[in-house]
């Protein structure tokens, strides 16, 4: 995941002493905040002059017209428009360069998206937008979730409230950019800062069911519908690389692509009459949904082998979601 640098965050330094900092650290990207406040493209020509870090541009006005011949001049690498203050009918004019973006509040719902379809990436205002320092609201995991199933092949920034554990859920929820200001500058130093928005090892306050895939979310299968057929299809469907088993609201077990692999080698000269029943795995490895995500990461180092995956359950055994890892690695790139 890329960190933005929100330049205006630090209130101690100069913008060429900040920038300075910031191009020693190699920080993937210039945040620059742009409260409908044209000056702000001369600091970017200043910027230009001083580095070639790519700069993420992102402007809050009812006249974003004022803005276009701006971009011409001065083109930047990403620039995004605050939804809720977007006059009705807005059009991004096609000669403007760099990729494009929305940005919406927390309480926005991500289908406004819908009339944007042309841009690159939503941007999740997970805090007050111009609030230092404010803590992550929670709902926006489930936004992130909603917003990539809608749109696959669409990028998702975050700005606001990521620390050091926010940015790991972020990692692994697949988002591609987050933006950093009080985090990055209230700390001893850039590089620490840095370290701490992409190391491993974290101090944690949210629990697992803050972030996890929701039931009505997960491949679930019932027991008494088991076959081979219909596990292929609930994984196939799923997207996840398994399906959930229950009975009767009763947590039965998974059904892996690795469980269906190993039953087939177990019954391969009987494949014509193999029991789909052989395909479940009964005690598979899961997650108590009250866990914090250093227990999470504590588990997943137990085993030599890669867990991609976990049921997570209540404190009665019963299902109540998943967590999946397979968007931790598009998350680093």
């Amino acid at each position: 995941m890329k960190i933005s640098a929100s330049i205006y965050s630090d209130k101690n330094r100069g913008l060429e002493q900040t920038i300075n900092d910031l191009v020693a650290h190699q920080v993937d990207m210039l945040h620059v905040d742009c409260n409908d406040d044209p000056k702000v493209f001369e600091d970017i020509a200043q910027i230009r002059k001083w580095c070639s870090i790519p700069i993420d541009l992102h402007i809050i006005s009812e006249t974003p017209e004022v803005y276009f011949d701006l971009l011409r001049k001065t083109p930047v690498e990403y620039v995004t428009f605050q939804y809720e203050q977007l006059p009705k009918g807005f059009e991004m004019p096609s000669d403007i360069s760099g990729e494009k973006g929305l940005a919406i509040i927390t309480p926005t719902d991500v289908d406004v998206f819908s009339m944007f379809e042309n841009f690159d990436f939503l941007l999740l205002m997970a805090t007050i937008p111009g609030q230092s320092g404010g803590v992550f609201a929670k709902e926006n995991f489930s936004k992130i979730r909603q917003f990539k199933k809608m749109y696959p092949l669409k990028k998702v920034h975050v700005d606001g409230g990521v620390n050091g554990e926010v940015s790991f859920l972020l990692r692994n929820m697949g988002v591609r950019a987050s933006v950093s200001g009080s985090f990055l500058f209230k700390a001893p130093s850039v590089g620490q800062a840095l370290l701490d928005l992409t190391k491993r090892d974290i101090e944690s306050t949210f629990k697992v069911v803050d972030f996890m895939v929701a039931r009505e979310e997960c491949p679930i299968l019932k027991l008494s519908d088991l076959d081979l057929k219909a596990a292929l299809q609930s994984i196939e469907d799923g997207k996840f690389g398994f399906t959930i088993i229950e009975e009767n609201n009763e947590f039965k077990g998974i059904i892996s692509n690795a469980d269906i692999r190993r039953a087939l080698l177990r019954n391969f000269d009987k494949l014509p009459i193999i029991d789909a029943v052989e395909l479940l795995n009964e005690n598979p490895i899961t997650i108590n949904e009250s866990a914090t995500v250093n227990d999470m990461l504590q588990l997943v180092k137990q085993f030599a082998f890669p867990i991609m995956y976990l049921p997570v359950v209540d404190n009665n055994g019963k299902i109540s979601g998943c967590i999946t890892f397979l968007d931790l690695v598009k998350g680093e790139v």
